[in-house]
């Protein structure tokens, strides 16, 4: 069973990150064929995917194509139905399945003003009263969801769901564009942006091509305000420790330095999207653990 997911630019891309979030966060395989936005490859790859008019779009094992972030994730929950996707208990489903809903249609003075760019954080970005009046309901849907639902980790409705999945990135809007929000909105953003998964999706956004003009504000910047990543230098030359590389398993080719030691990978984009975030990459942190040397 083969699923091809067609994706845009991973920095800017918020319906992508869904997309792609409705499968990895949920253990379900499947292959990424991308394609910048703005660009005359979007349109081929878009062709491709009929009838598709915007990313992310879905060919399923038979076929057939399907478009729109929140079809796709009924149709993985459909499919998949021991997955995870929505909550087991029908209250808490429910719940699930209104916030995924009113986020799907909802919240567009945020998204105008705020687009999502994984690259960077402001400082400020004089938030209008708009963009002010959708982060009070932004807040008030997740504290009355995590009410309901009797939530007592990190996520709305229990356990991670596709509705979180639908607020991952307006948890990145959040934290880029350092919007004012309480104590319990920020815990929820710092979740997002310490989830593996999120984590792994913007170390390759980081590196995912150049940046994209639109998306850029002359606004003061600050750090970005996850987790800081490992240290790590890829202007090193091998030989590596490792022969095969860890996320594709082919000959390595390109190669990084992280705590005195060189690892090796297939491409320079797996090596780039593991500088960007080292310990993002179970695979490649499993090769820097099983070498380490002891210290009891």
């Amino acid at each position: 069973m083969t699923y091809t997911l067609a994706i845009g630019d991973r920095a800017y891309s918020s319906w992508s990150l869904r997309g792609w979030l409705s499968f990895e966060r949920f253990g379900i395989a499947c292959d990424i064929e991308s394609a910048r936005l703005y660009d005359p490859a979007f349109d081929a790859l878009l062709a491709r995917f009929f009838p598709a008019r915007t990313v992310p779009a879905l060919r399923l094992p038979d076929g057939i194509v399907i478009a729109d972030s929140l079809a796709i994730a009924e149709e993985l929950a459909a499919r998949h139905p021991t997955a995870g996707h929505w909550p087991a208990e029908p209250g808490a489903r429910a719940i699930a399945r209104m916030l995924a809903a009113e986020m799907h249609a909802g919240f567009s003075a945020l998204r105008n003003h705020c687009p999502m760019n994984l690259r960077l954080s402001y400082q400020d970005c004089a938030p209008p009263a708009a963009v002010l009046a959708d982060l009070e309901r932004l807040q008030s849907l997740w504290a009355w969801a995590r009410t309901e639902t009797a939530s007592h980790g990190p996520w709305l409705c229990g356990d991670y769901s596709i509705a979180d999945v639908f607020f991952a990135p307006v948890a990145a809007r959040i934290a880029g564009y350092n919007l004012p929000v309480g104590t319990g909105a920020a815990a929820y953003v710092a979740a997002h942006l310490a989830d593996p998964a999120f984590r792994r999706w913007r170390a390759m956004a980081l590196v995912d091509g150049p940046d994209q003009a639109f998306y850029r504000r002359d606004w003061p910047q600050r750090p970005w305000p996850g987790p800081a990543p490992l240290p790590a230098d890829p202007s090193v030359t091998g030989p590596a420790e490792n022969a095969t590389c860890p996320h594709s398993g082919g000959a390595v080719t390109h190669f990084l330095s992280l705590e005195g030691r060189i690892f090796g990978f297939s491409s320079a984009f797996n090596r780039d999207m593991t500088v960007a975030d080292p310990a993002a990459w179970p695979a490649f942190m499993a090769l820097v653990t099983a070498g380490a040397p002891r210290t009891d």
